[in-house]
């Protein structure tokens, strides 16, 4: 029972981590005025939409707190989470603003 217990804490952990990231990922989208699901859909094009960005986007229209992400840091979380090619998008559109 104990270890059921371990896993369950460990997906939850997880789970919790991941909406971190994504709320990240929308807050460095909106500072940068891009739009988050535009981004990821160019780094997954053939995966079906995501259904906890989306729902992270609606939160933040609903109540839009000001989160400064800088770009070091959410290449890295990206990196972390395996998002390698959304991280590749978002080190392209910070290269673009820039200019």
């Amino acid at each position: 029972m104990e270890f059921e217990n371990r896993d369950e804490y460990i997906i939850k952990k997880y789970q919790q981590d991941e909406d971190t990231m994504i709320r990240l990922f929308v807050h460095w989208c909106l500072n940068h005025n891009l739009d988050p699901v535009a981004l990821y859909t160019r780094a997954y094009p053939h995966q079906p939409t995501n259904e906890a960005l989306l729902n992270v986007v609606e939160e933040t229209k609903t109540d839009p707190a000001e989160i400064e992400v800088g770009t070091a840091t959410m290449l890295e979380v990206l990196q972390i989470f395996g998002n390698d090619d959304l991280a590749f998008v978002v080190a392209e559109e910070a290269e673009k603003s820039k200019d």
